[in-house]
């Protein structure tokens, strides 16, 4: 029996979801950034009001995660300009993909990865491309097992800290799911 469960976020999720995505992205970044800046950065992208606003877009798909009964990680997929690197008709962007400390290498991220690959189909698109610090080996490992290449960077505003994204893209195609 798989212990994971992946489903669409509703509005009624956002406290749950706020608390979720402040303690990944801090548990995940935290030790490498300024405090100011993650506090910054926490308080404008991860209150209630933002993930409630972000569950009504209709141009945003949110996977909640679970282990077992546990929320275990979350995921949200967009349609959203994406960077002039990123040559797609219809890209959908990974705009977060995160799992909890006690969730990573439990094999809940390839689940999540299959769901992310169904709702960017579901928004129209036709590849994927994602943003993801160049200090983060362990995630960008995950992506190139993905399937995902690099095609350029970007930058990513931490508080007042501007960071370097490798931007990355994957095909949606039925060939590009799943891991290698």
């Amino acid at each position: 029996m798989n212990p994971f469960t992946i489903r669409q976020a509703t509005v009624h999720d956002a406290p749950a979801l706020a608390q979720l995505a402040a303690r990944t992205f801090a548990d995940t970044f935290g030790a490498d950034n300024d405090p100011e800046d993650l506090a910054d950065h926490l308080r404008s992208n991860y209150g209630i009001t933002q993930q409630s606003a972000e569950l009504r877009d209709s141009e945003v798909a949110t996977l909640l995660a679970y282990c077992e009964q546990d929320l275990a990680g979350y995921a949200q997929v967009r349609r959203k300009g994406a960077p002039n690197c990123v040559r797609s008709e219809c890209p959908v962007e990974i705009h977060r993909f995160y799992l909890t400390q006690q969730a990573k290498g439990s094999g809940l991220a390839a689940e999540l990865m299959l769901a992310v690959r169904t709702a960017a189909s579901e928004l129209g698109g036709q590849d994927l491309w994602l943003g993801v610090w160049e200090r983060n080996p362990r995630a960008i490992a995950f992506y190139r097992k993905n399937r995902f290449v690099e095609v350029g960077s970007h930058v990513f505003m931490v508080g007042s800290d501007a960071q370097r994204d490798l931007v990355l893209v994957s095909p949606l195609s039925a060939g590009a799911a799943g891991a290698a």
